[in-house]
């Protein structure tokens, strides 16, 4: 698929997704006219580029995280500072919190949809 059809599919802007390709986050090949064409798995990995820069994670931490995140069977174990690894930790927690309330919310509209009554 094209740049143009991946922001499409992800909602990231291609100048952002050219900035992934430029960063290692993202990988495709060019076609004879010189265009990007990415395969279906740039999806899921677009999104979960995107889910971590969210998350606080800098693009060169996701570049070093990724094989990891990619194939759990094949991967080396990798080796990283300790400042790093406090730094993933209290990202970590950050996210569980974020979690937490998001469920708590979808709670909250699930019992208010269950009681409400619907008209029109």
């Amino acid at each position: 698929m094209r740049i143009g059809e991946l922001s499409t599919r992800t909602g990231v802007p291609t100048r952002l997704l050219r900035y992934y390709e430029e960063q290692g986050l993202v990988s495709s090949t060019r076609e004879h006219n010189g265009y990007r064409d990415y395969e279906e798995p740039a999806i899921e990995r677009v999104k979960q580029v995107r889910g971590l820069i969210e998350a606080g994670i800098p693009t060169a931490v996701i570049r070093d995280m990724l094989p990891c995140l990619a194939s759990t069977a094949n991967a080396t174990a990798p080796v990283i500072q300790r400042e790093l690894a406090e730094t993933l930790a209290v990202r970590r927690a950050q996210l569980d919190q974020r979690i937490g309330c998001l469920a708590k919310n979808r709670d909250a509209i699930t019992t208010y949809l269950e009681r409400a009554t619907v008209t029109g």
